[in-house]
């Protein structure tokens, strides 16, 4: 249960304080870790198919941040990877641990053999589509909307060779 823990908890704190003002506080407000980690611990405890992977970033045994990659989801994706999830306790952005997961995962996606990949990203949260470019992903004009939560958020896709 350790990774999942941490997965867990990393990935309610990181949306609890990047969402902060972009969604309802009421949503982030009643995020709950433990339901998080359950999920997580059911995700690996079924194991990964070829083409995906979970990593984890940790500081004094301690996972502080995650990313997921595998093939993506999209329906115009001819055979690109994706970077799923990535998150990270806010005590660790700004550090350069961001930056190494996501090389990490994209390292992974081109062993798994994709050439290109994609992930969505909230529109309104400036601070993430800032990372995302710094480390050379783009927008490619592709943006979806998203009721499923109780309200609407619309999010936009970045893209990004790999090799």
């Amino acid at each position: 249960m350790g990774d999942s823990m941490g997965i867990g908890l990393a990935h309610v704190r990181s949306w609890q304080a990047a969402y902060k003002g972009l969604v309802p506080q009421h949503y982030l407000d009643g995020l709950d870790p433990v339901q998080r980690v359950q999920v997580w611990a059911r995700q690996l405890s079924e194991g990964h198919q070829v083409g995906q992977a979970v990593l984890v970033a940790e500081a004094d045994d301690e996972v502080v941040g995650f990313v997921s990659v595998g093939p993506s989801r999209d329906d115009d994706a001819n055979g690109q990877g994706e970077v799923w999830a990535i998150y990270l306790l806010p005590d660790f952005w700004g550090q350069g641990v961001g930056k190494a997961l996501m090389r990490a995962g994209s390292e992974r996606l081109r062993g798994f053999g994709f050439t290109e990949a994609t992930l969505w990203v909230l529109g309104t949260n400036e601070r993430a589509r800032r990372f995302y470019e710094a480390v050379g992903w783009a927008p490619d004009g592709a943006s979806k909307r998203d009721d499923s939560r109780g309200f609407p958020i619309t999010e936009v896709r970045y893209r990004h060779r790999l090799g």
